[in-house]
């Protein structure tokens, strides 16, 4: 169990749903400068987040650490607080891995195509995010 003297609140939020809400001992996001794990007591610091696994563990009352699927937003860190403002996010169970492979396979076939019309900098992002839902459905299948 957590110790209650480490933690902090986490509101994770997307357009369609508060995603989560709860006092945790650490977070660990992916931003476009790169990886950081944040503590009670953290720096002060917004950042924009880039496509990556969020990784929330010590989480009040449970035993286990959950990851989930982020992809893109902001993340504004307080000493007391951490709050992401996300494009979507998404639950291991959550996540339609043939869809994603799907996603996956057509953007390979983008980037691989040469074509001048292919918008390049989309297809590496839809590559990215349907590689970081596989991932972490993978994560949840090997539990």
């Amino acid at each position: 169990m957590a110790d209650a003297s480490k933690l902090f609140r986490l509101k994770v939020i997307s357009p369609d749903r508060i995603f989560f809400d709860d006092d945790v001992e650490m977070v660990e996001i992916r931003t476009t400068e790169g990886d950081i794990g944040v503590l009670k007591h953290h720096i002060p610091l917004t950042s924009i987040l880039a496509p990556g696994i969020l990784t929330i563990k010590g989480i009040a009352g449970e035993n286990e650490n959950k990851i989930a699927a982020l992809h893109d937003g902001f993340v504004e860190i307080l000493q007391e607080s951490v709050t992401v403002l996300a494009e979507s996010c998404e639950w291991p169970e959550e996540i339609d891995v043939n869809r994603a492979k799907e996603a996956q396979i057509r953007a390979e076939r983008r980037l691989k195509s040469g074509d001048s019309q292919v918008n390049v900098a989309r297809a590496e992002l839809a590559l990215r995010k349907s590689l970081i839902r596989i991932e972490v459905a993978g994560k949840l299948q090997a539990k």
